[in-house]
């Protein structure tokens, strides 16, 4: 069926529309329609549906004509709520200062070293100078083989270790004058044992074997030289208390206190609290030892020595951290537990002997 057979002809009896007027009808309506708003379209109902005044099938609508008429209810979003400002996150805990060693184990070793030192020096004397002896020889061997696996440097350890040796004894039986030939040999052997091998690199290996005999066995030649004295064991004991005194007292002030490196560039551990705890520590030590050990000591003496070992040990240790840095090593053996190797337990002791051995002579004299 086409649009045109929904109009009426003018003037026929249907009800049309009145002269002048627009024409009625579907056509009208639509247009009309498009006027106001868009009709939706909706199809056909089958047979059997609604029909309209003029017997035509309609749809019969199953829902809004106007999609206005009932509007769509478009679930809303929920809003986000408002995050509660978080309160500010508490400072990290502040981390403890680590000793950087297991101290149960440093402790327990040096307690042990201890003992074998005091039971040696009022037992019997000569056995101390054979723990002297080990221990220089143990050291020369830490030396020699760090210099070889780093810097290549074949010092002899066989001629070191046999004039250190002799070194310390000829110290306790002759004297100074001993030690000072027992030394000269000492170089001379380095020098001719080194000829044996090729000449490539033979500067090298003899200078670091006349250094490594000076700085090792001659240096603690001068412990030996502190026990040939009358009061020879209590002057051991005052500069093994001194120089560990000043240690300790370093570590403990520069741990708790320290904050301005002393220098940063060969240790940076070591600080100027720290130094200044070496200093009152050590003084302090010095002065109850003169008084109370040493005879005919004087406490004001006490104080100066205390200071000296200060300064020695300290040096001593810068010393050997000097060598260790250009080693690219953190210790040199791993002997003793806790500590490292036998020359990191040198290395503050080494380098005071002499200075306590002299100080003690201009003192109270070397009887």
């Amino acid at each position: 069926m086409n649009d045109s057979s929904w109009d009426a002809p003018a003037g026929s009896g249907r009800g049309g529309p009145h002269p002048g007027s627009a024409p009625a009808g579907p056509a009208h309506d639509r247009h009309r329609a498009a006027q106001t708003r868009p009709m939706p379209i909706v199809p056909d109902v089958p047979t059997g549906g609604f029909q309209d005044g003029h017997g035509r099938g309609a749809a019969h609508p199953s829902g809004p004509l106007f999609r206005d008429e009932t509007p769509h209810e478009h679930p809303q979003e929920p809003m986000p709520s408002p995050t509660p400002p978080q309160p500010p996150a508490p400072p990290a805990p502040r981390q403890k200062k680590s000793a950087g060693r297991n101290l149960g184990a440093a402790i327990g070793v040096g307690v042990g070293l201890g003992a074998v030192i005091i039971a040696s020096l009022y037992i019997w004397a000569p056995a101390f100078v054979g723990v002297i002896a080990i221990a220089v020889v143990v050291g020369l061997w830490e030396l020699t083989s760090r210099l070889q696996e780093r810097k290549r440097i074949k010092a002899p350890l066989v001629p070191l270790a046999v004039g250190g040796a002799a070194m310390v004894v000829a110290g306790y039986v002759r004297g100074a004058e001993g030690a000072w030939v027992a030394m000269a040999l000492t170089a001379l052997a380095v020098l001719v044992w080194r000829m044996t091998e090729p000449p490539e690199g033979y500067l090298k290996d003899v200078t670091a074997g006349v250094f490594a005999a000076f700085y090792v066995p001659f240096l603690a030649t001068f412990v030996a030289l502190l026990l040939t004295a009358d009061d020879g064991p209590e002057r051991v004991l005052t500069f093994l208390i001194l120089t560990v005194v000043s240690d300790t007292g370093a570590y403990a002030i520069g741990w708790r206190f320290g904050k301005h490196k002393l220098a940063p560039r060969i240790s940076p551990g070591k600080t100027r609290e720290g130094l200044v705890g070496a200093v009152t520590f050590a003084m302090a030590a010095g002065a109850l030892c003169m008084q109370f050990m040493i005879d005919d000591g004087i406490w004001w003496q006490g104080l100066i020595l205390g200071l000296a070992v200060a300064a020695s040990a300290t040096l001593g240790d810068l010393g050997e951290s000097m060598i260790k840095r250009d080693l690219g090593i953190k210790d040199m053996g791993t002997l003793l537990p806790g500590h490292g190797g036998i020359m990191d337990r040198l290395d503050s002791l080494l380098p005071t002997a002499p200075v306590v051995w002299l100080l003690l002579a201009l003192f109270v004299g070397t009887g």
